[in-house]
């Protein structure tokens, strides 16, 4: 790249500087107009950690509320109700300083695309969050904790993420799409609607879409989604396990309620799997509470899951905790979280951590 740039003449110099930036005063303006953002989360705890079926183990690990992640955005506003946004996100390892949430995660796996807000809604390209994933998070009370969340650690991390024990539950394609084009609708009156299509990509060797609605008034919340993932020979992350999946679909009907003094949440989550000549579905259940006391949180869930016509596995959650706010930017906690598998055995993880925002 460096021997490019120095081969340039003046005349490509200038007009690749015209062709960035037409008139100076054209600039000047553009400016006055937009904002760039950095911000994320670094989020580190320490406890102990056993997955079914295996001996437990001392660690500092990353993320037990939330992945560490940091993200820069910008939007400018273009005038009449349109405006241009984009941003860049990317998770990272506290504990050892490693990019990605996991070994062979990509540099910007959270989040990278363009959108172009207008007054009918919000079209945005490139890599997004999933919109069955934001729906999870959003209704459960340890929203998007891959340590202690039941419902995220049922949904999200299954159909292989631990090589321990075999499990065919689980949601395929992750939580963030590649080569997705998504809209947002505008805010309804509390209604909004949301829809993504991803095509194909090096994780997911076919295509996925997903459409979600929403509901909001007060102190209630509601939201359904539906998704669909299909392969055009076998799913490139799931060859260790279901060589032969063909496709998935998962919907999911999801609520709160908030009476002030306990805040409520429910969600449930039907997937069906088509792998050769044999189909199976998974029936998943998570309730939860939220009760305020002091400057912090209790926070307690309860999932289960049941598979039919696979491995016939039946599988149950649990976990509970503190959350305390030090600040409105910082919190520490402490969480335990139960993991029952049938015929496998049980997990646990119990650990205290903190959480700070920028």
């Amino acid at each position: 790249m460096r021997k490019k740039q120095a081969c340039l003449t003046p005349f490509y110099r200038i007009f690749w500087l015209l062709a960035l930036c037409p008139p100076i005063g054209y600039c000047a303006a553009a400016q006055a107009q937009s904002s760039v953002q950095l911000y994320g989360i670094v989020d580190a705890w320490v406890g102990s950690q056993k997955t079914p079926g295996a001996a437990s183990s001392w660690q500092q690990g990353g993320g037990g509320m939330s992945t560490s992640f940091w993200g820069m955005g910008g939007q400018e506003d273009l005038g009449g109700g349109y405006k241009t946004s984009f941003v860049l996100e990317g998770f990272f390892r506290p504990q050892n300083g490693a990019y990605g949430s996991f070994n062979g995660d990509t540099f910007l796996s959270r989040n990278a695309y363009v959108s172009l807000t207008a007054p009918a809604g919000t079209i945005a390209l490139g890599r997004r969050s999933s919109l069955l994933y934001l729906q999870s998070c959003e209704f459960n009370p340890f929203y998007a904790s891959f340590t202690f969340s039941p419902t995220i650690v049922q949904l999200y991390s299954g159909l292989g993420t631990y090589p321990t024990y075999k499990t065919d539950q689980g949601l395929v394609g992750g939580t963030s799409w590649s080569n997705a084009v998504a809209y947002y609708s505008p805010d309804m009156g509390g209604f909004s609607a949301n829809a993504m299509y991803a095509f194909d990509d090096s994780t997911i060797a076919g295509k996925q879409m997903a459409l979600q609605a929403s509901y909001k008034n007060g102190p209630l919340a509601a939201g359904a989604t539906y998704q669909y993932a299909s392969f055009n020979s076998s799913a490139a992350d799931l060859t260790n396990l279901i060589s032969s999946m063909q496709s998935q679909s998962a919907t999911q009907l999801a609520t709160s309620y908030d009476f002030t003094a306990v805040k409520l949440y429910a969600q449930y989550t039907l997937t069906n799997n088509t792998v050769l000549n044999k189909s199976y579905h998974v029936n998943v259940w998570e309730t939860g509470v939220a009760v305020p006391l002091g400057a912090g949180k209790i926070l307690a869930a309860y999932g289960y899951s049941r598979d039919a016509g696979g491995l016939d596995q039946t599988r149950q959650t649990v976990s509970f905790g503190y959350d305390y706010a030090l600040s409105k930017r910082t919190d520490v906690y402490a969480m335990y979280l139960q993991d029952h598998y049938a015929a496998i055995g049980s997990g646990r993880t119990v650990g205290v951590g903190i959480r700070t925002r920028f």
